[in-house]
C-alpha cells in the first residue's frame, strides 16, 4: 500500500478515489475554509453544508482529510513534511512549491499533474468530441454528466498506479504528467481514424446506429429503448414478424440492405408508431427472447433498482459521519 497526497479537484479526486478502491492510503487536503468538492451540491436532505455534498462523499469516501493553509509558509512547510512520508502527489492545481524543491524533500516522488483541468465545455468542444454528438441537422449536444473529468481520472489512476509499481520496482520517481484535452481524443478515435486513413468525414448522428439502417434509440409508452435488427438473411422477415406492421410486411425488397438504408426514416417512423404501445420493459424482454439486441434507455432510477447492478455490489452505502446520515 502507498501513500497518496489529494490536491486534485474532480479529475484528481476520481483518480485518488479509485485509488483508494485499489487499497492505498489518501490524504486529502483541504484549505482552512473547506474543499471546493464540499459545496457542490446536491445536498443531503437539500441543506448546504461542507459535510453533506453529495460530490464530496462520492469522491473522498475512503480518504483521510487534513486541513492546511497553503498560502502561508508554515503550512507550505507541514504540506513538504507530510510529504516526505507519502509516495505520491496527484494535483490539477499550481503547487505551492516549485518542484525542485519537491524532488529535493522527496526524490522518489510520484507526480500526477492533471493539466488543463477547467471549464468542461470548452475542453469538450476543443478535443473534437463536441463536433460528434447531436442531430445532423442541429447543433452539437453535450453529453450529460462529467465524463470528461471522470475519463480523465481513470487515466491518472492507471498513469499514477504504474508509476508507483516502477518506484517500488527500481525506487526511483517520476512525473506523470495527465492532459485533459489528450484524454478526450481517445473518444474521437472514429473520426480520426477515417479522416486520417481516407479523407472521410464522420457526420453526427444523433440517435441513429451506425452499423445497420435499422438501430437506434426510439420513444415508447414509458420513456425509451434502442433496438437493431441484425443484418443477416432471414432476420428481417423475424423482425416484421414481430412488430406485425402491415406496410412493413407489404414490401420484400425492404429486407435488402441497400433499400433499407435508402428508406430508413420511412421505416423507424413504422416502429415508433408500433413501439408507443408498449414500455421498455416489454419491448427489451421480448426483443432477447427473439435474439435481436435491445436495452431499455435506463434512468437513474432505473440504474438504481436494476437487479444485476444489485447482485453486483454496485451501490454501496457509506458512512457520513455524525454531521450527516448515511446514503448511497
Amino acid at each position: 500500500m502507498s501513500r497518496i497526497i489529494d490536491l486534485g479537484f474532480l479529475a484528481g479526486a476520481y483518480a485518488t478515489r479509485l485509488l483508494v478502491e485499489a487499497g492505498h492510503d489518501v490524504i486529502r487536503i483541504d484549505p482552512p475554509h473547506g474543499d471546493a468538492l464540499r459545496r457542490v451540491g446536491p445536498f443531503l436532505g437539500n441543506v448546504p453544508h461542507l459535510e453533506r455534498g453529495a460530490y464530496h462523499h462520492f469522491l473522498n469516501a475512503g480518504k483521510r482529510s487534513l486541513s492546511i493553509n497553503l498560502e502561508s509558509p508554515t503550512g507550505r512547510e507541514l504540506f513538504l513534511e507530510l510529504l516526505q512520508k507519502a509516495d505520491a502527489l496527484v494535483t490539477s492545481q499550481p503547487l505551492p512549491v516549485e518542484e525542485n524543491e519537491l524532488r529535493l524533500r522527496k526524490s522518489n516522488l510520484v507526480l500526477a499533474q492533471i493539466e488543463e483541468e477547467g471549464a468542461e465545455l470548452c475542453a469538450y468542444a476543443r478535443s473534437g468530441l463536441l463536433s460528434l454528438t447531436g442531430q445532423p441537422d442541429g447543433r452539437p449536444t453535450v453529453l450529460g454528466g462529467h465524463m470528461i473529468y471522470l475519463a480523465t481520472g481513470i487515466y491518472v489512476a492507471i498513469g499514477t498506479s504504474t508509476a508507483l509499481f516502477v518506484q517500488k520496482q527500481t525506487g526511483q520517481g517520476q512525473t506523470v504528467s495527465v492532459s485533459m484535452r489528450d484524454c478526450l481524443e481517445t473518444f474521437v478515435e472514429q473520426a480520426m481514424v477515417e479522416y486520417t486513413f481516407s479523407g472521410t468525414k464522420t457526420e453526427r448522428r444523433g440517435s441513429r446506429g451506425s452499423i445497420t439502417a435499422i438501430s437506434g434509440a426510439m420513444a415508447c409508452k414509458d420513456g425509451h429503448w434502442v433496438v437493431s435488427q441484425i443484418n443477416r438473411p432471414g432476420r428481417w422477415e423475424e423482425f416484421t414478424a414481430w412488430v406485425q406492421d402491415p406496410e412493413l410486411m407489404a414490401d420484400p425488397s425492404l429486407a435488402r440492405d441497400e433499400i433499407q438504408h435508402e428508406k430508413k426514416d420511412f421505416i423507424m417512423d413504422r416502429i415508433l408508431a408500433w413501439a408507443n404501445r408498449f414500455t421498455k420493459a416489454e419491448l427489451v424482454e421480448e426483443a432477447q427472447r427473439r435474439h435481436f439486441p435491445a436495452s431499455p434507455v435506463s434512468t437513474p432510477l432505473d440504474l438504481v433498482n436494476d437487479p444485476q447492478l444489485i447482485a453486483r455490489g454496485y451501490l454501496s452505502e457509506i458512512a457520513l459521519g455524525s454531521r450527516a446520515s448515511n446514503a448511497r
